[in-house]
């Protein structure tokens, strides 16, 4: 079920258009953090994180980020190596945050999941996701990580 607090103003919930931005560059700054885990980097990553990052300005639309966070699914599904896999998904839900912000949740829980895979310590990378997590959204995050899904990694 989803956390109606992530649902935009415009769709009829309470998450401001600012903070939707906020979550979509946080959702990216905790996919490029890992991106060097991978040793695939295919251009679909790295199209899917400028996407993000235009419609953030306001330069590119929702279908544009869907179409991109597809493309990103589409390295997870064509790839063998599991830590790849698990930096394309984390990308893939960042862009996906533009559609639906709670998308934002996925992208660093996939970011985890490639830290552990990695053999790097995931409590260190989820302190240092919380350290860049803007004020204004905060609290709405840090509570939406309480969920019983997203606590294992």
């Amino acid at each position: 079920m989803r956390d109606k607090r992530f649902i935009a103003e415009h769709r009829g919930g309470p998450l401001k258009k600012e903070q939707h931005y906020q979550l979509i560059k946080w959702a990216c700054d905790c996919s490029e953090h890992v991106l060097p885990l991978s040793c695939e980097i295919d251009d679909r990553l790295k199209n899917a994180l400028n996407v993000a990052e235009l419609w953030q300005q306001g330069n590119a639309s929702v279908g544009d980020a869907r179409k991109a966070s597809l493309g990103a699914i589409t390295v997870a599904n064509e790839s063998s190596n599991p830590i790849t896999i698990l930096v394309a998904r984390s990308i893939g839900h960042a862009v996906a945050t533009a559609h639906m912000a709670d998308h934002s949740l996925g992208a660093a829980w996939y970011a985890l999941k490639a830290t552990k895979n990695a053999c790097k310590s995931p409590d260190a990378e989820r302190k240092w996701q919380n350290e860049k997590l803007p004020p204004e959204i905060k609290d709405l995050v840090l509570s939406a990580r309480k969920a019983p899904r997203f606590k294992k990694i």
